[in-house]
């Protein structure tokens, strides 16, 4: 009764009546959204969201704090999809489309399209607008797909008008829209609740990273090594900079950021690296909430950056059977001869490093993946398979299974100092929310999401019952 008062508001008051609804904002914000569409139908080959976006309010406003979200139900509880820009006024290499699932699924949304702007989208003077981004979205299999059910379309919108049933937020905070019910955005994405039982019990690792600074000695004693010592990956005499791994709050939760920094020398070359001291993960589920970054924090773009979530353990001699990684690996400024912004899972039989030779089977997506993701790996006697927000990415075949455990790892790290010549100080972030191992159990990326909330509703801040190997 109460849902259904408020969308009589909606309707007899207009948009400008949002911002007094719980979940909604408006123009008071300082934006507004507009939306139409050119693919009207009930089905389509592919759903054609267009956006404009107005600064409001009396100051300039940075795109690269804006992320709108497109809501809409999947069609198969397995469908995946792939975004795609046509044009746009800003340029197609500054709009970002990734793709979520929702922490409360309705009877017309339980994914979401979330589109960003990198830096290079620049800022809206006041009363000015990005002018048309023409975007689309496809099943990965090309079948046709159903939006008449989805919460965002509207297939009368054949001209630009406002637009509540798509939000907008400014720099995490909610500026515009009303979101799906229980689902506004935050930055972290807001966790699910839980749906299985609590957490507890032998064979888990759980870490929220609540620590205050590299130097806090809960870091060492709940077994994990901020890295100092010098070695690959990356550019070749670079430092690995603990003082560079920092923590801060986000949203209630605290959040790890690792930054990597450069001047265009391997001498001011600055990575970074967390790791466990042990190896004792095998089998089992891996998963971190990790958010990548497309644009530097600071300084000019480009540098041929490696973002990463893996495990590993050391090779013993080149070309050893016995050598394992997997690894979730974003490059959002391309590298290895990609020319832009490419994810990749990897899973590792292993590989001579003189003269180079490898054994892995890989998967890759070549588009943004800009803003926080949850990143599952699974590990049975049977296959390897990676998760990006709750869809099955990639399975890999059991010839690439581990025979010895393995340590996990977050690090950021340069390939070379030949995607920007440029000797101007930049810096880029990395960010990890959490992670999750469960030893030799196989999770759903539901029940992973169902028992990070669980963690977190007992106040649960660390947990290590992960025997030793």
């Amino acid at each position: 009764m109460r849902a259904a008062l408020a969308s009589a508001a909606v309707t007899a008051l207009g948009a400008t009546a949002l911002a007094a609804l719980p979940g909604t904002a408006s123009a008071a914000g300082g934006l507004t959204v507009q939306y139409r569409t050119s693919a009207t139908g009930a089905t389509a080959d592919q759903s054609e969201p267009w956006f404009k976006v107005t600064n409001t309010s009396g100051a300039n406003l940075p795109l690269s704090e804006v992320k709108l979200r497109y809501y809409f139900k999947a069609d198969a509880a397995n469908a995946t999809y792939r975004f795609a820009c046509s044009w746009a006024v800003k340029g197609c290499a500054n709009i970002t489309g990734t793709f979520g699932t929702l922490a409360h699924p309705t009877a017309t949304a339980d994914r979401y399209l979330e589109i960003g702007f990198t830096s290079g989208a620049g800022s809206l003077a006041p009363g000015t607008d990005t002018g048309d981004l023409q975007l689309r979205f496809y099943q990965s299999t090309w079948q046709t797909l159903r939006q008449s059910d989805d919460y965002s379309f509207g297939a009368g919108q054949t001209s630009y008008g406002d637009w509540s049933k798509v939000t907008a937020t400014r720099a995490g905070t909610l500026v515009w829209g009303t979101a799906p019910d229980g689902n506004t955005p935050t930055d972290p994405p807001t966790t699910p609740p839980p749906t299985t039982p609590p957490p507890g019990g032998s064979g888990t690792l759980w870490d929220d990273f609540g620590y205050t600074s590299h130097t806090d000695p809960r870091i060492s004693a709940n077994g994990w090594n901020v890295r100092s010592n010098s070695g690959g990956p990356g550019v070749p005499g670079a430092t690995w900079d603990p003082s560079n791994v920092t923590f801060a709050t986000s949203n209630g939760n605290t959040v790890m950021t690792l930054e990597t920094s450069t001047a265009g020398t391997a001498a001011t070359t600055e990575q970074t690296e967390v790791l466990t001291k042990a190896a004792k993960f095998r089998n089992g589920t891996y998963a971190a909430r990790v958010k990548f970054n497309d644009a530097p924090k600071s300084g000019p773009d480009g540098d041929h950056l490696v973002q990463t979530f893996f495990t590993i353990n050391d090779l013993k001699a080149p070309m050893a059977d016995d050598y394992a990684e997997y690894d979730f690996e974003y490059l959002p400024n391309g590298g290895w001869g990609e020319p832009s912004n490419i994810l990749y899972t990897t899973s590792w039989e292993t590989y001579n490093p003189d003269p180079w030779q490898a054994v892995n089977q890989h998967t890759e997506s070549r588009q943004s993946y800009t803003g926080w993701h949850d990143l599952v790996v699974t590990i049975d006697d049977s296959s390897i398979k990676y998760y990006v927000d709750g869809q099955l990415f990639g399975t890999h075949d059991a010839a690439y299974l581990p025979e010895r455990p393995m340590s996990i790892n977050f690090n950021q790290w340069l390939i070379d100092l030949n995607g920007q010549t440029s000797t101007t100080p930049r810096a880029y972030e990395q960010q990890v929310d959490y992670v999750l191992h469960v030893k030799d159990q196989v999770l759903t990326p539901a029940q992973v999401a169902a028992k990070v909330a669980a963690y977190r509703a007992a106040g649960t801040a660390f947990e290590d019952t992960v025997p030793a190997p």
